[in-house]
């Protein structure tokens, strides 16, 4: 999974790989402080659009890169911050339909995914090595 900035002006899209399970203990522990939830409960709301959860994650990544930076100065509008799943993680959903998706939905989900991984971004050096991110 990746977390997609793309900032108003920009033409190339700042992009980071994500997974919670290589996230650094400090940098969990602050999650939970600057969110007020659990690392389980955060990986989760992050995927499903919490506002909060979403600009943590952004902000641990933009302090990798500029350590002095303030939470407080981490804002964006809601088009200028997604999360997508890699290539090889579409193809592993798709795999594993069946064990998720009502037997009459398939087709339809399949269609979907198979839209969204023509479309999808892969790093060449995270082919083959998609896992779902979940905490383990």
């Amino acid at each position: 999974m990746y977390l997609v900035y793309t900032p108003e002006g920009q033409d190339e899209p700042k992009r980071w790989k994500y997974n919670p399970n290589k996230l650094l203990t400090p940098e969990r522990e602050l999650i939970e402080k600057l969110t007020g939830k659990n690392f389980a409960e955060f990986t989760v709301d992050v995927q499903k659009g919490n506002s909060r959860c979403r600009r943590a994650l952004l902000f641990i990544f933009q302090k990798r890169e500029h350590p002095p930076l303030k939470f407080d100065d981490v804002a964006f509008a809601w088009d200028e911050l997604i999360l997508e799943h890699s290539k090889g993680e579409l193809l592993l959903m798709r795999e594993r339909l069946a064990d998720s998706v009502p037997a009459d939905q398939i087709d339809a989900v399949r269609a979907a995914l198979d839209e969204d991984i023509a479309a999808a971004y892969e790093d060449p050096a995270e082919e083959g090595k998609a896992q779902l991110p979940v905490v383990g």
